[in-house]
């Protein structure tokens, strides 16, 4: 084991992890090559959406049938929800299924964008803490509305770093550094990622975790993008907790020159 990992533990809802990279389980061409990729990028938190993946009939492909429960945990969330109660009702549905509590919440306010329903997040966040569910939002990178979800109870804000899907990469790093200044709970970078560098930067940025699924799947090749994105983000961590040089405009020498021979 990373001795980094053994003792920089990812601490989410009272649960510890050992990997920073969580990961997506759609658009790859297999169950199959899910779990593989899956299991290249070291995760050990796969979300699923509710409404899209067969995860409650026993009768036909399960996707738990090469991601089980008892070896990952399972985030179940509300990809497809597009208001508040589309979003609670499939929320109920997960825990009816299989007594999931932890919950990505998802509520989608534009078709082309795809970017979150905001007003709606937080209504939904309310009613599903009310009812006991960890809810992890979903939100733009606005430090206003991660500061009401924390304050709401939600163990932890997953701000977008661009659009889902987009590769873009992060594309306001100014407000992701307002939203982990302020936060007391983990602040995870969710959809945008496009490469490894991407995930190295927001773990350099002092995000305490990278959630992705297209930058993977969506690769040439799958397994061997998943490890790049485990070694990103592994390197990414302890570059922020080895703590970089400040930048500066002009050089400075590598040696110094005190008792330089003249």
């Amino acid at each position: 084991m990373d001795t980094t990992e053994a003792t920089d533990p990812f601490l989410l809802a009272g649960r510890s992890f050992r990997s920073r990279l969580i990961v997506g389980s759609g658009k790859y061409r297999s169950f199959e090559e899910t779990r593989r990729a899956t299991e290249a990028a070291g995760a050990e938190i796969v979300t699923v959406a509710v409404r899209r993946v067969n995860i409650t009939d026993p009768g036909r492909e399960n996707l738990l049938d090469q991601l089980p429960p008892d070896r990952f945990t399972i985030l179940p969330n509300t990809a497809g929800c597009h208001t508040a109660e589309e979003a609670i009702r499939t929320c109920r549905l997960a825990r009816e299924a299989g007594g999931w509590t932890l919950i990505k919440l998802e509520v989608i306010g534009d078709e082309r964008t795809l970017f979150p329903d905001v007003p709606a997040t937080i209504d939904a966040a309310r009613v599903l803490v009310r009812e006991g569910f960890q809810v992890l939002p979903y939100v733009t990178d606005d430090p206003v509305a991660c500061k009401r979800l924390e304050e709401l109870g939600c163990p932890a804000v997953m701000p977008l770093a661009a659009p889902i899907g987009s590769g873009l990469g992060i594309r306001n790093p100014w407000n992701l550094r307002i939203i982990i200044e302020q936060s007391r709970v983990p602040v995870v970078v969710d959809a945008g990622v496009g490469t490894a560098s991407h995930a190295a930067e927001a773990l350099e940025l002092g995000c305490d975790a990278v959630l992705m699924n297209t930058a993977i799947a969506g690769a040439k090749d799958p397994i061997l993008m998943a490890e790049a994105m485990r070694l990103a983000v592994e390197a990414g961590r302890k570059a922020y907790l080895a703590g970089r040089i400040p930048t500066r405009l002009y050089a400075t020498a590598s040696s110094p020159i005190e008792g330089m021979i003249r």
